[in-house]
């Protein structure tokens, strides 16, 4: 499938843009994960009464992100993605300002909501910025090179945060955040050229917006593959809120959580490098269908040896890289098929996608993350649970045409409904 010639192009090339765009995405991962080294100190300087209480700092910056979606996502289409992106880096700057001179958990808390709805912005502009350029096969490669450049960010941002603290204290996590911003508000306003027309551009109203939000959440794939998105990356947020209580707690790691944590993360960078190689050859969706099998199985698996052994870490890491691994195989191309059908509204569908996905893994998240009990038990289950469902949802929206591998670009074209 070819793209369309009268889109606009960006004023770098592909390699840039490329890269641009992964540090965009990336604003959410670095703001995740940079602080996570620090959760146990930042609640035990501000009052929290439940080590579990920590999580929330991670929680409510995915709500705020899932409520942002909705109003970027529209706007996006009306305005263009430039100014989407700089509103929302505005926004993020006053919930990181915020947070930086915070002096309770409450008022931690909104800070990391605020800058959850302003990551809505970068985020919802960096898919569809690619989504505006590329399509098929050709954008579910795109992604994954996007996601391979993306995961350097966690690998390398809990590093950052332990670095942090060493020198100073937690609050210097906040100025990274500010100057991370930075950087990228200028890279965009000196080398980024507007990539949707003004011709292509859908005037923000509540009927075009309810009509949009109706034409996604009725498009049988897409919001098929949405759903999946958010099972499945609910049981890995619940891995993320959990992370610095299994490392550092559990299995007294102290300060190697970084490197534990940053050398997963580079495991799924490798995966979403073969990914982006081989996603024309077998389809994303073959794909995709096996990497979630693979981490169904990989946690019942897990779960059992639970009631034969004492869990070590040696165990954990190779529970944990299985599904790193398979993770690599999972968010691009699934992003993409959910996003395929929904080419003439773009700002919307990623909108509607993001928002929905992220809400449900947010809740997922949150109750896996909160019954965290010093086992690693609620967090398989979930990968275990949520997948399978996940499974039989993605069977169901292809109608057991999993096996057919690579064609999948011609069933989108059917634009098919519930």
């Amino acid at each position: 499938m070819k793209k369309q010639q009268n889109r606009v192009t960006p004023g770098m090339s592909s390699k840039e843009f490329t890269v641009l765009v992964a540090l965009l995405m990336s604003i959410v991962a670095i703001s995740i994960d940079a602080l996570l080294p620090a959760l146990g100190v930042i609640g035990n300087a501000l009052g929290a009464t439940t080590a579990n209480q920590s999580q929330w700092l991670i929680s409510l910056l995915f709500l705020g992100m899932a409520i942002g979606q909705l109003i970027c996502g529209p706007l996006s289409d009306a305005l263009g993605r430039k100014p989407i992106l700089f509103g929302g880096f505005s926004i993020y700057l006053v919930g990181t300002l915020i947070c930086y001179q915070a002096n309770s958990l409450e008022i931690m808390m909104l800070g990391r909501f605020i800058q959850g709805l302003g990551v809505a912005g970068p985020y919802i502009s960096a898919i569809s910025l690619v989504r505006d350029l590329y399509h098929g096969s050709q954008m579910a490669r795109i992604m994954s090179l996007v996601m391979m450049i993306f995961v350097l960010v966690p690998a390398i941002a809990p590093t950052l945060g332990q670095v942090i603290m060493f020198l100073a204290d937690w609050r210097g996590i906040f100025e990274l955040y500010l100057v991370y911003a930075a950087i990228l508000i200028l890279w965009i306003l000196f080398r980024l050229k507007e990539t949707l027309a003004k011709q292509h551009r859908i005037p923000f109203t509540r009927t075009g917006f309810s009509e949009g939000f109706k034409e996604v959440l009725s498009n049988r794939i897409t919001a098929s593959y949405t759903v999946c998105m958010g099972l499945f990356f609910g049981s890995f947020i619940g891995y993320l809120n959990s992370a610095q209580q299994i490392f550092q707690v559990q299995f007294n790691t102290a300060n190697l959580f970084s490197v534990y944590f940053g050398a997963l993360a580079l495991l799924l960078g490798f995966s979403s490098l073969i990914n982006a190689r081989i996603v024309e050859q077998h389809g994303a969706k073959h794909i995709a269908f096996r990497a979630i099998f693979t981490v169904v199985l990989a946690s019942i698996l897990f779960l059992s040896l639970h009631a034969l052994v004492t869990i070590t870490l040696w165990m954990f890491l190779c529970y944990a890289g299985t599904f790193f691994f398979c993770f690599g195989f999972l968010f691009g191309n699934v992003n993409a098929l959910a996003m395929e059908p929904m080419g003439h509204v773009a700002g919307i569908a990623s909108a509607v996608i993001g928002s929905v996905s992220s809400i449900m893994s947010m809740l997922i998240g949150t109750l896996i993350g909160q019954m965290y009990d010093n086992t690693l038990i609620p967090m398989t289950t979930g990968f275990a649970l949520f997948g399978t469902i996940a499974l039989g949802i993605m069977y169901w929206a292809e109608r057991g045409r999993i096996e057919d591998g690579p064609q999948e670009d011609e069933t989108f074209s059917e634009a098919e409904s519930v």
